[in-house]
């Protein structure tokens, strides 16, 4: 049993979280078998034949089993703290719908060999026939959104074929427990630093399988999470990240790439950095990348300059911003409430006052900052350009 031995020196577990699939289940359990007798099957509260099927079993791998239906999320939570109990340090799930091969596996182990830390993510072919197109669809869907979170790029980020490297996730806390767990435990895992790659599987899809993801109820949920998720990525996680690029190689390669290169405009370099320090500014929180990413490749702007401009506002500048919008708007509005902080009390005039003064103050503050930072940046450039052809000369 040459791969029953790899699982176990890798201590790596096969999880199969299953509800209502009396039809494959037994074929899926049948194949894991043949690979390994590391197995964990999660009965999510299955009201079909389920635990008549398991039953037959007797014993030849771990058991969870769940009074009721509790989602998806939570069998695979539970499996992953089952496994940890048992000491795994890997668990690859597979769905028990019958549209994963076991076949597969050994490419899971293969992978994790070359390099342990990551988490594995089985790429559909989403073109091949018979694939649902709601299933394309939402692929696309939350593979843009996962990039937009973690800054990733992957072909498929919703396939429930997946290794998880689960030591490296135990101290993770999550929201979630439906289908929309897969979503939030790859993008919590890649915050973490754990690397989110994906390998090639094969997958089959029938008529007669039997899928429990409810279009409307689930793809609600899953646009709550990622909405939740970009707004922490915006305000914490991007930052952050953009703060631990700030090496001395990449900064000078940046500078060398986006404010020297020769064949960029000066005029375009500077109305880069002025539009993304007007949009760190421009009230529309939590969206403000989003949107001057779109308009900066509508207006054909540098996208790098923008979105290093638009980090004006990172956390610990936030404060300072909306005080400043907020005294800029005193000057602009009929009649200032200068009171920030709400001493007078709460009532709809005062907060309405304020909230007019604020937004007043920083949409001028915004165009005023954007405005003189494109100037600087222009004629610092032009500076620096002049100089360097003067010293040209002389040499």
């Amino acid at each position: 049993m040459e791969f029953s031995k790899r699982f176990a020196q890798l201590k790596c577990c096969v999880i199969i979280p299953t509800y209502n699939n009396e039809k494959t289940l037994k074929g899926v359990i049948d194949d894991v078998l043949e690979y390994t007798g590391d197995v964990i099957v999660v009965n999510d509260g299955a009201t079909d034949r389920t635990s008549e099927i398991l039953n037959n079993y007797s014993g030849r791998f771990d058991l969870v089993c769940h009074d009721k239906n509790l989602g998806k999320g939570m069998a695979l939570r539970n499996g992953f703290k089952h496994a940890l109990e048992k000491g795994y340090r890997y668990a690859i799930t597979i769905d028990s719908d019958g549209q994963h091969f076991a076949s597969d596996l050994p490419s899971f182990l293969d992978e994790i060999e070359k390099e342990p830390e990551c988490l594995l993510i089985g790429a559909r072919n989403m073109n091949q026939e018979h694939v649902p197109g709601k299933s394309s669809f939402g692929n696309k869907f939350s593979n843009f959104w996962f990039k937009v979170e973690t800054g990733i790029s992957l072909e498929d980020t919703q396939s429930g074929f997946r290794l998880y490297p689960i030591y490296q996730l135990k101290d993770l806390k999550y929201l979630t427990r439906k289908f929309e767990f897969e979503v939030e435990v790859i993008v919590k895992a890649a915050w973490k630093g754990v690397k989110v790659k994906n390998i090639p599987i094969k997958v089959h899809y029938e008529a007669e399988r039997v899928t429990h993801f409810r279009p409307f109820k689930d793809f609600t949920r899953i646009s709550i999470l990622n909405t939740w998720l970009v707004t922490l990525a915006l305000l914490y996680y991007i930052p952050r990240r953009f703060i631990k690029s700030l090496t001395k190689k990449n900064i000078n390669h940046f500078i060398k790439k986006n404010f020297f290169d020769k064949n960029e405009s000066l005029h375009r370099k500077a109305l880069s950095i002025g539009f993304g320090v007007f949009m760190g500014i421009f009230p529309i929180w939590g969206y403000q990348i989003i949107v001057g990413l779109a308009v900066a490749h509508f207006l054909k702007l540098n996208k790098a300059l923008v979105v290093v401009a638009s980090h004006i506002s990172i956390p610990p500048a936030i404060p300072l911003i909306i005080y400043a919008s907020y005294y800029t708007g005193s000057f602009l509005v009929k009649n200032p409430q200068n009171d920030i902080f709400f001493v007078q009390g709460f009532s709809y005039e005062n907060v309405s006052g304020n909230l007019l003064q604020y937004i007043t103050g920083a949409v001028a503050l915004s165009l005023i900052a954007g405005a003189l930072s494109a100037l600087l940046v222009y004629f610092a450039l032009s500076f620096k350009r002049n100089i360097s052809k003067s010293g040209s000369k002389v040499v």
